[in-house]
């Protein structure tokens, strides 16, 4: 988090840590993400969860399905859905490489991280991953368990 110290603008507002546990993340993109004031004045105070969101391209689109972000009480007349379709903004290049990604078996299209970037603008961090089955799920836990055991040991003898 080091950036968090140098730029004032740059904050993450919601995360999805399960997704690192459940799926195996080949790569990432950043992406812009089309959202009313509401959502943006809600998101500057992070009321918002991307734990059981997804992102698909249906119609030659990117789109954050399920993503919440919480209404904002000031703005009663003109509020938001807080789980309505979202569109992502990418380049039709991105776009077109995302979708050969999501065709092959058992790729898709998972949230990882949202958050104001340096500027000041949201974003959202999306992972082309490919399921997790149980034993690959156990076999990162071991690891990490290793690694925690190992960094303890050298605490200890160092």
């Amino acid at each position: 988090m080091s950036q968090a110290k140098t730029n004032p603008n740059y904050k993450v507002v919601a995360e999805n840590r399960r997704a690192r546990f459940d799926y195996a993340i080949q790569d990432d993109l950043e992406c812009g993400i089309m959202l009313e004031g509401s959502e943006v004045k809600s998101l500057r105070e992070g009321q918002a969860n991307i734990a059981e969101s997804y992102a698909s391209i249906e119609d030659g689109e990117l789109w954050l399905i399920n993503g919440y972000i919480a209404p904002y009480a000031q703005a009663k007349t003109f509020g938001h859905d807080e789980r309505r379709k979202r569109k992502l903004l990418v380049s039709r290049k991105e776009l077109a490489r995302l979708w050969n990604e999501t065709q092959r078996k058992g790729m898709t299209l998972v949230p990882l991280v949202l958050y104001f970037n340096h500027k000041g603008v949201a974003k959202l961090k999306i992972g082309i991953a490919k399921g997790k089955k149980l034993a690959d799920k156990r076999e990162t836990a071991a690891k990490r368990d290793w690694q925690r055991q190992k960094q303890r040991l050298l605490k200890e003898n160092g």
